[in-house]
């Protein structure tokens, strides 16, 4: 990352969790976006193509999800809907590298995203069960598909994605233990520092990539596309 995009991004993060520490809602409103608006500009240099395009899709729902969970009103519904489409549009990015089964990384997708659900829905949601549900489903489909890639494209894009996965889901789950189970010490900070770094992988997965990695991708993930 550049090392301009990298300070304003940085900024961002310590006035954010000043903010938190002081109590300050109007400062956690202004500086929540700009990690996550950094990481937008920084993907440009990305080689274009459906990679970036979707995670560039996903930034920018997680970005807007960022707003209405932190805007001044109980929009955690709708946070969470934007937070969904950009699961979706994760899960896309990485359908198309690959759409192999992969057995082991979907048992351990489904014991994420299911132990996460049931942890929850065992405290009690209310209504909020169905729109859970739905939202479990998709980070397990997301997590599962990043798992799935490594192996099968570029090393360093692979693990990156999957351990940007790895943090997004843990991010989540620690908002579900927090809202929901048991509140619990430092909770705030453990999860936006997750989410952010998880971002980060994630974007990181595209920006890695070389125009000919790309195209080699391409070229052999096209017979995948049948493989099970």
């Amino acid at each position: 990352m550049r090392p301009l995009l990298l300070l304003i991004a940085l900024v961002g993060v310590v006035l954010f969790l000043l903010g938190h520490q002081l109590e300050l809602p109007w400062l956690r409103l202004l500086s929540k976006p700009l990690p996550v608006i950094c990481l937008l500009i920084w993907l440009r240099q990305a080689p274009a193509g459906a990679y970036r395009r979707w995670i560039g899709i996903g930034l920018a729902f997680s970005l807007l999800g960022d707003m209405l969970l932190e805007w001044p009103a109980d929009l955690f519904v709708f946070g969470l809907g934007a937070f969904l489409l950009a699961h979706l549009a994760y899960l896309v990015a990485y359908l198309g590298d690959t759409r192999r089964l992969a057995p082991l990384d979907l048992l351990i997708a489904a014991v994420a995203a299911g132990g996460m659900f049931f942890v929850l829905a065992s405290a009690g949601l209310g209504p909020l069960l169905l729109p859970v549900a739905l939202y479990s489903l998709a980070i397990g489909a997301m997590l599962w598909r990043a798992l799935a890639r490594v192996g099968q494209v570029a090393s360093r894009s692979a693990w990156l994605a999957a351990g940007g996965a790895a943090l997004f889901v843990l991010s989540d789950s620690l908002i579900g233990i927090n809202r929901f189970v048991a509140p619990f010490e430092g909770a705030r900070y453990a999860i936006i520092l997750s989410y952010w770094l998880g971002q980060f992988g994630i974007a990181a997965s595209a920006v890695v990539l070389t125009s000919r990695t790309v195209q080699e991708e391409g070229a052999s993930s096209a017979p995948s596309i049948s493989r099970l």
